[in-house]
């Protein structure tokens, strides 16, 4: 298993799949580093129950593994928010797997044109099918 050479910090996710009706709303900041000596995913929650209930998380950790597809890493979760409504396990596999691929592209694991896939996730540096950078 390979892990994550560099960091990539401020990985923003907002899954908003709702225009006109409820649908998976999942939000999450987190920050991608290599991996410690045990390799493997390590997922630390900064953020208060209040914002992201803990019965996220295991769909989430699924969702980044997806995303990660076998690169380790240490991600930090830095903020979140759910929707009362709208927010499911689905929205958060979904948040997972695209902080995941975004954190592999930030690394330089994938080309940078792969941003292009990713519908919900911004990180500094991103590059926009206009050829603007995200994030400052």
């Amino acid at each position: 298993m390979t892990g994550l050479p560099v960091p990539v910090p401020d990985v923003r996710v907002r899954v908003r799949m709702n225009v006109g009706s409820c649908g998976p709303y999942a939000h999450i900041d987190a920050d991608f580093a290599p991996p410690g000596p045990d390799g493997g995913l390590e997922l630390l929650n900064a953020v208060p129950a209040a914002r992201l209930p803990p019965e996220y998380l295991p769909a989430l950790r699924v969702g980044l593994l997806e995303g990660l597809d076998g690169v380790a890493a240490a991600v930090l979760l830095k903020d979140g928010h759910y929707h009362e409504v709208d927010s499911s396990e689905f929205g958060y596999r979904i948040a997972g797997q695209q902080a995941g691929r975004a954190a592999r592209i930030g690394a330089g694991l994938l080309p940078p044109e792969e941003a292009d896939t990713l519908r919900w996730v911004t990180w500094p540096g991103r590059l926009r099918p206009w050829g603007h950078r995200a994030g400052p």
